[in-house]
């Protein structure tokens, strides 16, 4: 797979300074790290907000940094966790004396390597919670659940929650309660090169796709013959339903994986659409676009997000992170 890139071994450190260099004005890269933080950060008696994870998910994680959602992103290698020291370097860097929250995806090197550095943080004084995001349904168990799209409202949430000066532990309650209502399905129609690699993750038949991924370019939990955008549609959205009860108000997102165009995402958003007004739920908010990728995997994920009054104003609230406008 042909890649526009300088050395293999160099994309993360190229990716992280070309993103402060496009956005000098909002980010700063931190030094000697592949860490990207607020431009302004720490901000004074402020909770900060920590993610991440390994690159190849672009925009997550650095494009949610900005005033309103993430005030840091540790970036790890290609489909790898950053390490403890890196998750370390930026709670110090949002550490505005109010404690550092950290949103963690389910999967066991990032939770055991944001869980080591809130250890090391602890160490010298600084308050830390987090919350382990796990909304992909492809898993039947919940505790295995890997935590996909979903990700994104989390940041959006817990940061606009910051933003308003909320305490570290009403951070963790709504950042929780997002958690408890978010549910995400994905399929890929197209596997995905890792650069150092050289070779695609798994192999795909032309009339063949894969309908449980997740956003490493792990094969999912079936393998079938191609169909309709509106056939996809339905089983993605079908198996978010069966999962959990959805009543009343939801955000929807409609995730790109990095190589679907919009124009074939708002064709699946149009039968999302269809299938929740069939069942009586209002979609209060719709996001349709790529934001939380897999290099250049081409498929879609479908996320639904049961709203409360609360949750509304905070998805509502202003965001200046390049990747999330608002």
């Amino acid at each position: 797979m042909k890649k526009i890139i300088n050395d293999p071994n160099q994309v993360v450190q190229d990716m992280a300074e070309g993103m402060v260099a496009a956005y000098p004005d909002k980010l700063k890269q931190l030094p000697g790290t592949t860490v990207i933080a607020r431009k302004d950060a720490p901000v004074a008696k402020k909770v900060g907000i920590v993610s991440g994870g390994g690159s190849g998910h672009e925009p997550a994680h650095a494009g949610y940094v900005g005033k309103g959602m993430l005030d840091a992103a540790a970036a790890g290698e290609v489909f790898t966790s950053p390490t403890p020291d890196q998750v370390f370097e930026a709670i110090k860097a949002v550490n505005g004396g109010a404690g550092v929250f950290l949103v963690i995806k389910n999967y066991m090197g990032d939770v055991l390597n944001f869980e080591m550095a809130a250890e090391l943080a602890e160490a010298e004084g600084i308050q830390v919670e987090k919350v382990i995001v796990n909304d992909d349904v492809a898993i039947d168990d919940q505790s295995s659940r890997r935590g996909i799209a979903g990700t994104v409202f989390v940041h959006k949430i817990a940061g606009a929650k910051a933003e308003q000066g909320g305490s570290l532990e009403e951070i963790k309650a709504v950042a929780d309660k997002v958690v408890e209502n978010v549910r995400s399905m994905g399929m890929a129609l197209t596997p995905c090169t890792v650069p150092a690699a050289g070779t695609p993750s798994f192999q795909l038949a032309e009339n063949e796709m894969e309908i449980g991924i997740g956003i490493h370019g792990e094969s999912g939990i079936e393998r079938k013959e191609i169909t309709t955008a509106d056939e996809i549609a339905k089983e993605l959205t079908d198996k978010v339903l069966h999962d959990f009860e959805f009543t009343g108000d939801a955000a929807v997102m409609v995730n790109g994986l990095g190589s679907t165009p919009e124009m074939e995402l708002s064709i699946v958003n149009k039968q999302v659409q269809s299938i929740l007004a069939e069942k009586g739920i209002n979609v209060y908010q719709t996001f349709v676009g790529e934001y939380m990728t897999s290099l250049e995997m081409a498929g879609c994920s479908v996320t639904l997000l049961k709203l409360d009054d609360e949750l509304k104003a905070l998805l509502n609230a202003s965001s200046h992170a390049p990747a999330f406008h608002g």
